[in-house]
């Protein structure tokens, strides 16, 4: 069971390591890239590495779940409830019968995909946040581009002969406009795709709770008999007909009005 826990985990593990090598390999020109706009790409940076620590801090939290499961499906009752995701599922299981209705299953399983997408919520955020902020380095740089020529075009005097030496002193503001966009938008994207390549394996590790847990109490499932649904029709005819009538009131009284 604990072998999508595991799985997950390692590849987490060998990715980050590949992009520290990455890093530290190619460090110059990463901080070439960083000082291009330190103050835009420190933000993008900080907000990837925070990023990539709430993915760790996410796929550590499903161990226990993963223990409470192992326990669980393995005939083992009088266990301590797991701490987040699977709580309210191991509460509804501690007090059920022996088997468990196909209602029961679907409600069951719902909540537990509720929980996970909740979790999710925050990774999600993360991406769409360094997503932004590539775009925003990326409008800002041109913004600081076409506003660096249009004051280096305005204030050139052709006919000194110094222009030449003019222009290359003016060209500063426009090529550091072009830094920031082009590097903030690499830093952006980059992060954007690392925190969704470490989101998607918290992910794989959630399904592969959600599917050990589905096929358990699939197998623990009491479906409905052809003798239960007779019985029940009587009832639900009853009501409907019950309903009828209320309906039938309802209108008299609006007509009498």
């Amino acid at each position: 069971m604990t072998r999508y826990f595991h799985g997950a985990l390692n590849r987490m593990t060998l990715f980050a390591a590949l992009l520290v090598a990455g890093i530290m390999y190619f460090f110059a020109d990463f901080m070439q890239i960083a000082i291009a706009n330190i103050w835009l790409n420190g933000v993008i940076i900080g907000t990837s590495l925070f990023g990539i620590g709430l993915c760790f801090v996410q796929i550590f939290q499903l161990l226990p779940e993963y223990r409470w499961l192992h326990e669980y499906t393995h005939g083992h009752r009088a266990i301590a409830l797991p701490p987040r995701l699977l709580k309210p599922v191991a509460q509804m299981l501690a007090v059920r019968p022996k088997r468990i209705s196909a209602s029961t299953l679907n409600g069951l399983l719902d909540m537990i995909m509720v929980r996970f997408e909740d979790s999710r919520e925050s990774v999600r955020y993360v991406t769409n946040t360094l997503i932004f902020l590539g775009l925003l380095g990326t409008f800002w740089g041109l913004i600081l581009t076409v506003g660096g020529f249009a004051e280096l075009i305005s204030g050139l005097d052709f006919s000194d002969e110094n222009v030449m030496y003019a222009m290359q002193v003016g060209l500063s503001r426009p090529l550091a406009g072009m830094a920031t966009a082009f590097t903030s938008s690499l830093l952006g994207l980059g992060g954007s795709l690392t925190i969704g390549f470490l989101g998607l394996q918290v992910q794989s590790a959630q399904n592969g709770i959600f599917r050990e847990l589905e096929d358990y109490l699939a197998a623990h499932t009491h479906p409905v008999s052809v003798d239960e649904a007779v019985n029940v029709l009587p009832q639900i005819n009853l009501a409907t007909r019950e309903l009828t009538k209320t309906v039938q009131s309802l209108d008299n009284k609006i007509s009498e009005l």
